[in-house]
Formats: structure tokens, sequence, C-alpha cells
């Protein structure tokens, strides 16, 4: 037999080789994704991860806020910083010269608060049965006293309190007490942590955005942030002119201590929501325990500069330094504290400032463009 005869019986024919197709079979139709069960699996899903994230947010909650109040700290104290490294100062020595001013006034108002609460608190005690023997000569508070049984409503409330609440009122202060300590320390450390990080921080956040609009939003974004540092300082201008007018009324009423409460009002007035309302409490605390006549002074002083502080000079620093309207900054404040709380009231106004950016630099001029 040839060769050509053996290639001929090796070799099939053409027409008996079979097309077997993909191994598995051929694959069906596309699942139909408007299909009700489909639908209804998806939705589930997207609802149980959107609750799943609300519980994680919910739950990491005050942990966020003294984030977010550490990076708005950081963001604000950062242009003393940058003023350091101007004057040829490495990032991390002017980091640490920053945070140790911080920390400085922090420690200053904290002894300058603790010598006066303590001594007049005392002298408050001690000055308790004086008040009672002087309302009593007066005839219009006897008369209103026997009016509307308020000495019986005193005693009763007072019979009312159990050793249990009082118990449970010193545990509660003592967990108030290392809370507020335990959350100051944090956001002091995570602001040093920011301050450290700043830029890189920051151009990590700009290289998120696409390469062609990248240089417009770090304008944008700059400018926001030298807001938010103008607002510290006019902030600060706010406290040291509160600091300054306790002063004046502690020195003509002769109050004690006048140097140390007007460090304490003006540290008091940095804090937002009820910052202002403690160094009035203190002040009028001190003034009560020196006359009856000091304290009702200081209750009006403070509750009158609180109003021209509200209305007047804080919308007029803030149009000087974050360039805001009056009207916005009053509007912006009270909605900030209202919504947001303490967060509220430290973000209301850079974020309108902001805003006001926004709509000058991007939102106009694509109207004007249509």
């Amino acid at each position: 037999m040839s060769a050509d005869d053996k290639t001929e019986i090796e070799d099939p024919p053409a027409e008996d080789a079979v097309d077997e197709g993909p191994r598995f079979g051929t694959p069906g139709p596309p699942l139909d994704r408007r299909n009700p069960f489909m639908i209804g699996l998806l939705g589930g899903l997207g609802v149980i991860v959107a609750y799943a994230i609300f519980l994680g947010v919910r739950n990491a909650a005050s942990i966020l806020v003294l984030i977010f109040i550490a990076l708005f700290l950081a963001i604000g104290l950062n242009p003393a910083v940058e003023r350091l490294r101007k004057w040829h100062v490495p990032r991390g020595a002017a980091v640490a010269i920053v945070a140790l001013v911080v920390l400085g006034l922090l420690v200053g108002g904290v002894i300058a608060l603790i010598p006066p609460l303590v001594t007049q608190t005392n002298q408050l005690i001690q000055n308790v049965p004086d008040y009672i023997q002087s309302l009593q000569r007066n005839k219009t508070i006897n008369e209103l006293v026997e009016r509307y049984d308020i000495m019986e409503k005193i005693t009763s409330a007072v019979n009312a309190g159990t050793v249990g609440n009082t118990v449970g009122g010193v545990v509660g202060g003592a967990k108030l007490l290392f809370g507020t300590i335990f959350n100051t320390l944090t956001v002091l450390v995570l602001t040093i942590y920011f301050m450290a990080a700043f830029d890189r921080l920051r151009e990590s956040a700009y290289s998120l955005v696409p390469a062609s609009r990248r240089g417009r939003v770090r304008l944008l974004t700059d400018e926001i942030l030298t807001k938010v540092g103008a607002y510290m300082v006019g902030a600060l201008a706010i406290a040291v002119l509160a600091g300054a007018s306790t002063w004046v009324l502690a020195m003509i009423l002769g109050l004690a201590y006048p140097f140390a409460l007007a460090v304490v009002v003006a540290v008091c007035d940095l804090i937002p929501q009820i910052g202002a309302t403690l160094g009035a409490v203190i002040v009028s605390l001190v003034g009560f325990a020196s006359s009856l006549t000091d304290g009702l002074v200081c209750v009006v002083f403070f509750i009158v500069y609180q109003q021209v502080e509200n209305y007047l000079i804080y919308p007029a620093v803030m149009r000087r330094s974050v360039k805001v309207s009056d009207v916005a900054a009053v509007v912006a404040a009270l909605l900030g504290v209202a919504l947001f709380g303490v967060v509220g009231a430290l973000v209301a106004i850079p974020m309108v400032a902001g805003i006001q950016l926004i709509i000058r630099e991007v939102l106009v001029p694509s109207q004007e463009t249509r």
C-alpha cells in the first residue's frame, strides 16, 4: 500500500467532521433586568445597604463629629503654620509651635477658671443665708412667697430628692467631666495630625478631580480654605473683645480676679453655642458671691452684651474678615445652631462664604453662557 493510500485512510472525509460548539452548551438569553423579581431583589439589597450605612454613621456619629471639628480647626490654624513656614521654619516645628500655643491658651483658661470658681462658689454658699434674710425683709417678695407657696414647693422638691438620685448625679457629673476631657484631648491630637499632613491630604483630594478641572477646583477650594482661616481670626477677635468687656465690668464692680475672669470669658466665647453662656454664668457667680447687686448687674450686662454681640459685633466682624453680609451671617449662625448644634455653629459662616464664592464664580458665569 502506498503512502498516498495511507493518508487517504487516516484522514477522515470532510463531510464526517462534526462542529460540537461550546463544551457546556450554548449560553441562554441574558436575564431580563425589568423582571419584577430582579427589580425587587436589587431594590431590597439597596435598602439593606443604605440601612447598614445609616447604622454605621449613627453609631460612629460622636467620633465623626470629633474628626470634623479637628479637621475644621486644622484648616483654620493652617494659615498660622504657613506664616511660620514663610519665615523658614520647618513644617514639623511650625505645627509644634502652633499646637503648643493653642494648648497653652486652653491650659491658661482652665487654670484661670479653677481659683475663682472654687473660691467664689464657697463665698456664695456662705452668703446664701444673708441673701435669704435680705429677701425676707422685702414685703413684695414675702407676698409673692405666701401667694404661690414658694417655700412649700421648694421644701417638697428638696425632700423628694433621695440618696440614689444624689449618687446618680455625682456619677453623671463624673462621666461628663471625663468625657469632656477625653473629647478635648482627642480633638487636639487629631488636629495636630491633620495640620502635620495638611498638604498631603489636600493634594490627595485634588488628585481625585479630573485633570481638566483640577486647576479651577484647586483655586476655588484654596479660596474657601482661606475663608475658614479668616473666620478663625474673626472669632478670636470677638473673643478678645468679650474678654476685654468683662475685664472692664469686673474692674468697675471691684470683683475678685478681674484678669482671670476676662481670660475665662474669652476662652469660653470660642466655644460655639454654649461658650458665651458658660462664661456669663461663671462671672455672674463671682458677682453674686460679692453681693446680690453685683450679681444682678453681671446678669443684666451679659444678657445685653450677648444680644449686641450676636446681632451687631458678630456680623460686622464676619463681614470684614469672611466677606459675608450681616443678614447672611446672622441667618447662617441661627440655622447652623438649630440644625447641627456645635458643628453647625462652627461651619455656618465659612459654608455661606464658600456657597457665595461658588455661586459667583461657577453658577452665574454658566448661566451667562446659555
